[in-house]
């Protein structure tokens, strides 16, 4: 028989404590009944005998040292996890807001997961198309990859995110299920309802499963959201073998909420105030991408986080970069140039991309002339740097030619329109017409039988 608790020993912000529990467990759900009608569910995340440390997800709002009585459930957070759950909009903790119903399932999964073991993975190929230039075709999103999206304050992250959930496939040639887990944490009304209304009239809410944790809603949901999305993205994938992607925005939300119960907790902070275990935290998340052995399905990861003035070497992109596969980085110049999406296309990499493509994943040429169109546009900005120097004028005839490739490739190839859904072969064969700007022997980076097939005959 449960026991039911009577009081509190203390409560400190989004948590409480709790003395002369018996038989709990770390991770452990605990349910609380306010005033004999409320009723919250919160986590214990600290045992020392005898007294337990438990974060209320729904906030300690009315809640005082003699109103609450608290129970032990036996169990870690669960959530249920259905193929219904496609096209339905949840909560931060998987509590169905849409007005259908709850889900009618009674397979539940523990949301901390388990860990993959790594002699099961499969290592990640073929790729995910986005129909977005700069990404497909030269920081391919590959099945089962982690890819950050590094953003900052004010650039168009949430207008990218819901272009790559409307446009996002597994190519023209496969026949196999797709859909999209969705996770927001700490968005504000308006971006949730610009997310919401962009699916639905889209028509892609169908396969897109969306969580949302508002601004206003507890801190303490935002520690959640992304672990019940990823379970639910984890049952999808490798029972139902699906290929899941995984948008998870924002991330910064996410580790600034660690931060602030850290402090409740009175722990002791690391680097700008954050928690010594944020990397771990971070970690847990990420690595739930990937492919298991003996299932057709997948789990991709896109998480977004926004760079706190724009300073890649903060600690939350500079933890996210040493786990994941690489990272799509925004850029505030191309922003104020009025180029959409403003991806910077350098310091952009996808460290997977090249096991995906290629002959027999999108063409022959595709790595070769990624590597040409990094290399010319690197040399435009050394051409760009000598002409505020000496002036435009004073340029070499070649200089000058990748100036004007330059600007091209940013209007033309980086940027297009919100709408625009490209396909790889037109994102391919829109490289080469750019690379007519330059002389046939700048092209060093690609193989001659490459350049005979595909150079366009016009540039000779």
């Amino acid at each position: 028989m449960a026991i039911e608790y009577l009081g509190l020993s203390n409560i400190n912000g989004p948590l409480v404590v709790l003395e002369g529990v018996q038989d709990a467990f770390f991770d452990e759900i605990v349910e609380f009944k306010v005033e004999g009608n409320t009723r919250k569910l919160g986590r214990i995340v600290e045992l020392d005998e005898d007294k337990a440390l438990i974060q209320v997800f729904e906030g300690t709002e009315n809640m005082s040292l003699t109103n609450t009585h608290t129970k032990l459930t036996g169990h870690p957070m669960e959530v249920k996890v259905s193929t219904e759950m496609l096209g339905r909009t949840f909560n931060g903790i998987g509590q169905p807001i849409d007005g259908l119903g709850p889900i009618h399932s009674d397979d539940k999964r523990d949301v901390n997961g388990l860990p993959l073991n790594p002699v099961r993975r499969e290592y990640p190929r073929n790729y995910i198309h986005t129909g977005i230039s700069a990404i497909d075709g030269l920081a391919t999103l590959i099945r089962g990859q982690k890819l950050p999206i590094f953003s900052g304050n004010g650039l168009p992250h949430d207008q990218l995110a819901a272009q790559i959930v409307k446009q996002a496939s597994l190519g023209d040639n496969s026949d196999e299920e797709f859909a999209i887990v969705f996770g927001a944490m700490g968005v504000k009304h308006d971006v949730a309802e610009f997310f919401r209304k962009t699916f639905e009239v889209s028509g892609v809410s169908d396969h897109v499963c969306m969580f949302l944790n508002l601004a206003n809603d507890p801190v303490v949901e935002r520690l959640i959201t992304p672990k019940v999305a990823l379970t639910v993205a984890e049952y999808l994938a490798f029972e139902c073998n699906m290929h899941i992607l995984v948008i998870l925005t924002d991330m910064t939300s996410f580790a600034e909420a660690m931060r602030e119960v850290s402090s409740s907790r009175g722990e002791i902070p690391s680097r700008k105030g954050y928690p010594g275990y944020l990397y771990s935290e971070l970690a847990t998340i990420y690595e739930r991408a990937g492919i298991v052995e003996g299932s057709n399905g997948s789990v991709t990861q896109l998480p977004i986080l926004t760079m706190p003035n724009d300073d890649i070497t903060h600690p939350i992109p500079d933890l996210t970069g040493y786990i994941t596969e690489g990272q799509i980085v925004l850029d505030r110049n191309l922003h104020g140039q009025s180029i959409y999406p403003p991806i910077s296309i350098l310091p952009s990499l996808s460290r997977l991309m090249k096991d995906g493509i290629g002959e027999g994943y999108t063409r022959e040429d595709h790595q070769a002339l990624a590597n040409q169109l990094f290399s010319s546009y690197a040399k435009v900005g050394e051409a760009r740097n000598l002409a505020s120097v000496i002036g435009e004028d004073e340029l070499s005839p070649i200089d000058k030619k990748y100036l004007k490739f330059g600007e091209e490739f940013e209007k033309r190839y980086i940027g297009q329109g919100a709408t625009e859904n490209r396909s790889m072969q037109e994102t391919l064969d829109l490289g080469w017409e750019l690379l007519k700007l330059l002389p046939r022997e700048e092209l060093d980076r690609i193989d001659t039988k490459l350049i005979e097939k595909y150079y366009p005959r016009e540039a000779d």
